[in-house]
């Protein structure tokens, strides 16, 4: 079908995972012979908006964000329009706490109302109505918050013309943030300070409670700038009893200043939850905040001990990470305290409100992990640009990261390193060991011009001397077993390149090769090396020998393999012969030698670490006729950046602190909301949070949010016993990562009148402090019917 290859774009239909119908008459084009790549084309949409005085009278439809309050636009945008009427003939907007106000605005909302006619609503919520009325005067941090990400990336859209914009109305309310009871007048009454606002419509006694409140904020990056801003606006832990902690364990990167707003400049190499608290100080000076540097994991429990998690009240994720997640949620369940979590990643966030004994954990659902593409497409069959930056980032730590550290670890005990080798005398140790033996002894480089010759010869051999192997062992019109062609879709037929100085992006790849390998020697790089004529004239000299395919080389094609490294019969002897090599070729190293290996740093500009992935990349792509990208596009690839964008940031941090009012308020759980949000399409769904997973046996019934205390210093029959009385057999006990009892083992028999907490202290090796008076134990039991029961986590207080 030649008559497909003109390059206009098509529509089609039907469209699934290995096929599409194309939706044009296809009678009249040639035969399909084979191959043929479809790369997708958005189309731009025209979009027709009603002039605003057009759309006031008849909006048309609303987008949603809680299909719970399916009726809800419809009023919120007769209130608004009751709004602009009062405020004209009022000159004012109605007036906190004014039941005169709230009255007239209501009136007017009614005679707007009868007037709709289409758009007339059969009833009013007067109650919805008088709080709008009440609080319009109000500017709520989280609100401002939430509208401002809405907003600001409604204008990136208007001048980039990228995503689909709201069309038309968007409403949104959180009345369920208001307090669960009715304000009295002398209570929302201003107190001329910065507050009066969230007076005025949370009242006195909510606002001393967020001044009062302890709170833990959990990460000081893109989502943590945002919270303390926020938290500092709205004076939670402002009183002499109040208290935010803030821990992180980075420094600020200069990638960070774009959607970072706490930080500047000047503030590059610093901790970011010092300079984040003295930022938010900085917003509100009452804030009483401290901050740490440590990360919140296992190691860290003693600074995260019980005392300091008894002493919260809420904690609010702002990670990046879904292990540290986890964490951090494990410890909320164990500690019975409110998590308010939240994620962003590109236009879309999501936030997830964990509340003991009322919802599910953070851990209790999560995503599928995502799919990594097989090792042998990386390295042999890559079809899209990602295939290409995954296998440079890999070259990349493993030409200057892994071998030069490897060779250290050599240099540095080299008896005991052979010695380590000879036992495995596997394929593994046989490569680890090709690569010092390349790196200290056949392929040392002394001189830059030394680095330049490895940089010419890795070109040949990356992209063409491999290629012309690979197309040697699997011809163009290769067959599989089952007769189909071998290079078909996805596979892509790959071309060696040919090396020439007057391409600059050959140039650009020697350079930064020749450099970092000269880097990871020690070597001094001479002047000249920065110019790319001066280079190219040196690079020109080397001359290199024609490569000849070899017969029988094995090359992995199954997607399911984990390694590369194929087993031979001979590697205990190939092993003894690289030993004997490596001795001989270290005798001529200079006494105390190492080389430095380097570390891949994605946001540094000048270190050629990008110019050598992107070249790596983009002559790889170039080989299987993949598009190339610039170096800006393969950093965000190769350096895994996950997108954040100050929008999404500021909406998800906006929806989290409304679901704050409702912690403190101590607000029903039918009150709460987890979202997600995505504001390319744009897209809102709110419901109300899943309630945990409960467990039944007998009259007891529990959840993940329970723990059984038993509490005396007992000896393991006594709590077998314990077990027993509830009709439970313990048929296993384990501690920590250690079983202290099973019953199929008969010598544990032998344990049954000891303590559980020595049996604890001596075999799982517990370190109880001396201000803890419990530890924790796991048992595995079954019922009467020997089926599986999963008990919690049982807590003994044996002090």
């Amino acid at each position: 079908m030649p008559e497909l290859n003109d390059g206009k774009p098509r529509k089609i239909k039907n469209c699934r995972p290995f096929c599409f119908i194309l939706e044009e008459d296809t009678s009249g084009f040639g035969p399909y012979e084979k191959g043929g790549i479809v790369t997708q084309v958005k189309q731009p949409k025209v979009l027709d908006f009603k002039p605003l005085k057009e759309a006031l009278l008849n909006p048309g439809e609303f987008l949603l964000s809680d299909f719970s309050k399916f009726d809800r636009p419809p009023l919120l945008h007769l209130a608004f329009l009751a709004l602009d009427l009062f405020k004209e003939e009022s000159g004012r907007l109605p007036a906190p706490a004014s039941s005169e106000d709230a009255n007239k605005f209501i009136d007017l909302a009614n005679a707007i109302n009868q007037k709709a006619g289409d758009q007339k609503l059969e009833n009013l919520d007067g109650m919805i109505l008088k709080h709008f009325a009440t609080g319009a005067q109000a500017m709520l941090n989280p609100m401002a918050a939430m509208f401002g990400g809405i907003v600001g990336q409604e204008v990136v859209k208007a001048c980039s013309g990228k995503f689909h914009p709201l069309f038309q109305f968007f409403y949104f309310d959180s009345i369920e943030s208001l307090p669960p009871y009715e304000l009295q007048p002398e209570d929302s009454i201003a107190l001329n300070n910065r507050y009066d606002a969230q007076i005025t419509v949370f009242g006195r006694k909510l606002q001393q409670k967020l001044e009062d409140a302890k709170v833990f904020v959990v990460g000081a990056g893109a989502l943590g700038c945002e919270f303390l801003k926020n938290l500092a606006l709205m004076g939670v832990a402002c009183s002499g009893k109040g208290k935010i902690t803030v821990t992180d364990d980075d420094v600020i990167e200069k990638s960070n200043l774009s959607r970072q707003f706490l930080f500047r400049d000047w503030n590059i190499g610093q901790a970011k939850s010092t300079v984040a608290a003295s930022a938010a100080v900085a917003i509100n000076p009452n804030l009483r905040i401290e901050a740490l540097e440590n990360r919140v994991s296992p190691e860290t429990e003693k600074v995260f001990d019980d005392a300091f998690f008894g002493n919260l009240d809420v904690v609010i994720n702002a990670l990046d990470n879904v292990n540290a997640r986890l964490y951090v949620d494990s410890r909320c369940v164990y500690f019975q305290k409110p998590l308010l979590e939240s994620g962003t990643l590109g236009t879309k966030c999501n936030t997830q409100m964990v509340l003991p004994h009322l919802t599910e954990n953070y851990g209790a659902s999560r995503d599928p992990p995502e799919k990594q593409a097989p090792m042998c497409t990386v390295h042999s069959f890559p079809h899209n640009i990602n295939h290409c930056l995954t296998w440079a980032r890999s070259e990349f730590e493993g030409l200057l990261e892994k071998t030069p550290s490897e060779a250290n670890t050599f240099l540095s005990k080299p008896e005991e390193y052979k010695a380590a080798v000879k036992s495995a005398g596997d394929a593994q140790s046989r490569i680890l060991l090709e690569r010092v033996v390349e790196c200290l002894v056949t392929e040392r480089c002394i001189t830059f011009e030394d680095c330049l010759i490895w940089a010419r010869k890795r070109f040949e051999d990356y992209f063409a001397n491999r290629v012309k192997q690979l197309t040697f062992t699997f011809p163009e019109d290769a067959t599989t077993s089952t007769g189909a062609l071998f290079w078909s879709a996805p596979k892509r037929f790959p071309r060696p390149l040919e090396f020439t100085s007057s391409d600059p992006t050959y140039i650009s790849f020697i350079t930064a090769a020749s450099i970092l390998r000269a880097q990871s020697y020690g070597i001094s790089v001479p002047d000249w090396a920065f110019n790319s004529r001066k280079l190219a004239e040196v690079t020109d000299k080397i001359k290199l020998p024609e490569f000849q395919p070899k017969q029988g080389v094995k090359i992995v094609t199954d997607e399911k393999a984990t390694t590369l490294n194929t087993p031979s019969l001979d590697d205990c002897t190939v092993i003894d012969q690289l030993i004997r090599k490596l001795n001989e070729g270290v005798a001529h190293l200079p006494t105390g030698f190492r080389m430095n290996p380097i570390q891949f740093e994605k946001d540094d500009d000048t270190n050629f670490h990008m110019d050598l992935i992107a070249g790596l990349a983009n002559m790889r792509a170039r080989n299987y006729n993949i598009p190339e990208v610039d170096k800006l596009k393969a950093k965000f690839i190769a350096g895994r950046i996950i997108p954040a964008i100050a929008t999404v940031t500021a909406m998800a941090t906006g929806l989290v602190c409304l679901e704050l009012y409702k912690v403190v308020a101590g607000q029903k759980v039918e009150n709460y909301r987890n979202s997600f949000a995505n504001l390319a399409l744009p897209l809102f769904s709110m419901a109300e949070p899943v309630p945990p997973k409960k467990s039944k046996h007998e009259c007891l019934s529990w959840s993940i949010w329970d723990r059984w205390i038993i509490s005396g210093n007992l000896v393991l029959r006594e709590l077998l016993d314990w077990f027993q009385a509830k009709h439970l057999n313990a048929y296993s006990i384990s501690c920590g990562q250690s079983l202290i009892y099973n019953q199929i083992f008969p010598k544990h028999k032998e344990r049954l009148d000891r303590k559980v907490v020595d049996l604890a202290r001596d075999i799982a090796k517990l370190d109880i402090p001396p201000n803890r008076r419990h530890f924790d134990i796991v048992v595995a039991c079954e019922d009467e019917d020997e089926n599986d029961i999963d008990v919690p986590l049982v807590s003994i207080y044996f002090r």
